[in-house]
């Protein structure tokens, strides 16, 4: 990397974090015991800066300000982008720097329970976001397409819709039967379990009641 060139525009900026994302991708499915070396090159790079801040800047938590008291329109307005990811670089690339508390906040849940809610600073966040940037299409070639947690573009609600299409499908599978039965409509069969997965009849919002049984194999009938 040329350390005198002038900082990227966003435009470039996306493009190199892309290519990057999909080589360190590539590598990890072709080869994966690899290990990585030279990715806190990539975390600091002033690309991957740009893209983390942009996605920071852009998120709807960006109004909310950490422990410091700095809004992510506060730095652009008043800091600037390019002095805020100028520190930022220089602090983590001289190991000094060093994330701050988080701010606590209590958000209301059902029930009038509450749930406590850690805000990290910006700057803390757009650090977060730089190594995401970088470690995320990693571990993402190691996860299987069945994986629906904390991966991109990906939801809860999505792993159930697929349960539900894959258990909704009447399957007949050899060997697996009780007396001559075969699995009945409902169950589905996978690594020597049944799953049996209904539908409730309540809904909150998007999100349905479940009831979901884990039986062996043998023992499934419809």
């Amino acid at each position: 990397m040329n350390t005198g060139a002038p900082p990227p525009d966003l435009d470039e900026a996306k493009g190199r974090v892309l290519r990057i994302q999909t080589k360190l991708h590539r590598w990890a499915s072709d080869d994966p015991g690899r290990r990585f070396d030279d990715l806190f090159n990539l975390v600091t790079d002033p690309a991957t800066l740009l893209v983390a801040w942009e996605r920071v800047r852009t998120n709807k938590g960006a109004r909310t300000a950490g422990v410091d008291g700095s809004t992510a329109h506060y730095i652009r307005a008043v800091r600037g982008e390019g002095v805020f990811l100028a520190e930022l670089r220089a602090d983590l690339r001289d190991v000094s720097f060093a994330p701050l508390a988080v701010r606590e906040r209590m958000i209301p849940k059902s029930g009038g329970r509450l749930r406590r809610l850690g805000i990290p600073t910006v700057r803390d966040r757009v650090a977060q976001a730089a190594l995401k940037l970088v470690l995320e299409p990693i571990f993402e070639a190691d996860f299987k397409p069945c994986s629906y947690g904390f991966r991109p573009k990906r939801r809860a609600q999505d792993a159930i819709a697929e349960i539900h299409y894959l258990a909704s499908r009447s399957l007949s599978v050899s060997g697996v039967a009780r007396q001559g039965k075969p699995v009945g409509r409902g169950w589905f069969f996978a690594g020597g379990w049944a799953w049996r997965t209904e539908l409730g009849s309540r809904w909150s919002g998007r999100s349905a009641a479940w009831t979901t049984t884990l039986t062996p194999a043998r023992d499934a009938t419809g």
